[in-house]
């Protein structure tokens, strides 16, 4: 490590097989907290390279926990949060209204490192148990369309950084770790990251992973498409800047987006979209984030028109609440 710490401070960077080796002496406990601390801050300084980030994938996943699902085509839908917005869970509720649309979803999650409310503590405000044993998993993602994947259970690397995670107390690696890390594998995935350095970095990791994706940011800082100002999207296909209005809603205000100050709040908020009776720029937000979802799942096939279509009826249906009543039900 007093190597690798060196060739960070010479400006250097490291070869994915490094950084998979050094993910795997972390999960042996091979270095003392500080060094791990310094790396982890020295990467965040001068910024992570496709190979940095790939390598530790590569550790996370040799040491995690398979979740292997029955199903070809599926979605998970993330971001990589550290954006320090405090917004309530779009991205979980967008997962059950693509559900309830009749696509698969595979959603990957953590509790919050950053923010009020993450993935897993919506989740489990909800009285829902995680698992990790496949027919659960399996029978959840036939009879409801979405299993939950909580990352503790599988990335078992993550629990020996969790204390320097929360010390730390800025966004590090391991944010950018978290949408990659998904056990399942998805081959598609929507992406909200802070910025376009962040967008350019998963664009380039995306292709050499090789699956269908988007990618979406704000332009005012959102890490997903917020409507509180133009936001950015790239996918295999193509790379656009967007305005609310190209999907028919209209901007939103910040403070429509907050998730509250507890995890009550936040629920709370997940609870009035799937039920319809949310701000109509809360539930617009959603419809957004979803349309995208849908895109990539389609392959692009379906316009965003359509897609915003879907996810709107699969709201107003009522089939996103039914998912998610009946997701609960099964992981009760």
């Amino acid at each position: 490590m007093k190597e690798i710490l060196q060739k960070l401070l010479n400006h250097e960077v490291l070869t994915r097989q490094e950084m998979k080796n050094i993910l795997l002496g972390i999960t042996q406990d091979e270095f003392p907290a500080e060094q791990v601390t310094a790396l982890l801050t020295a990467l965040q300084m001068r910024g992570v390279t496709v190979d940095e980030l790939l390598g530790f994938r590569d550790g996370i996943l040799e040491t995690g926990v398979p979740a292997i699902l029955n199903a070809d085509r599926y979605i998970d839908v993330v971001g990589t949060g550290g954006d320090r917005k405090n917004t309530f869970n779009i991205s979980t509720t967008a997962c059950f209204v693509i559900a309830g649309a009749g696509y698969k979803v595979a959603k990957h999650g953590n509790y919050a490192a950053t923010s009020v409310s993450g993935a897993s503590n919506v989740i489990q405000h909800h009285g829902i148990r995680f698992t990790d044993d496949l027919d659960r998993l399996n029978r959840s993602l036939e009879e409801a369309g979405i299993v939950y994947l909580h990352a503790q259970l599988f990335a078992r690397a993550m629990k020996f950084v969790g204390p320097i995670r929360k010390a730390l107390q800025f966004p590090t690696i391991f944010n950018l770790l978290g949408p990659l890390v998904n056990p399942s594998q998805p081959p598609c995935q929507l992406l909200g990251v802070a910025n376009l350095d962040q967008m350019r970095l998963y664009s380039n990791v995306y292709q050499r992973i090789g699956i269908d994706y988007g990618i979406v940011t704000s332009i005012d800082g959102y890490d997903e498409i917020s409507l509180t100002s133009e936001f950015k999207v790239t996918t295999n296909d193509y790379e656009r800047v967007f305005k609310p209005q190209d999907l028919g809603f209209d901007y939103a205000k910040p403070e429509e987006l907050v998730g509250g100050a507890s995890e009550e709040e936040a629920a709370q908020i997940f609870d009035a979209v799937l039920e319809n009776r949310a701000l109509p720029a809360q539930k617009n937000i959603v419809l957004a984030n979803a349309a995208f979802g849908i895109q990539v799942l389609e392959k692009g096939k379906k316009s965003l028109e359509e897609c915003t279509a879907i996810a709107r009826e699969s709201i107003d249906s009522g089939s996103a609440l039914a998912t998610f009543k009946k997701f609960a039900k099964l992981n009760s």
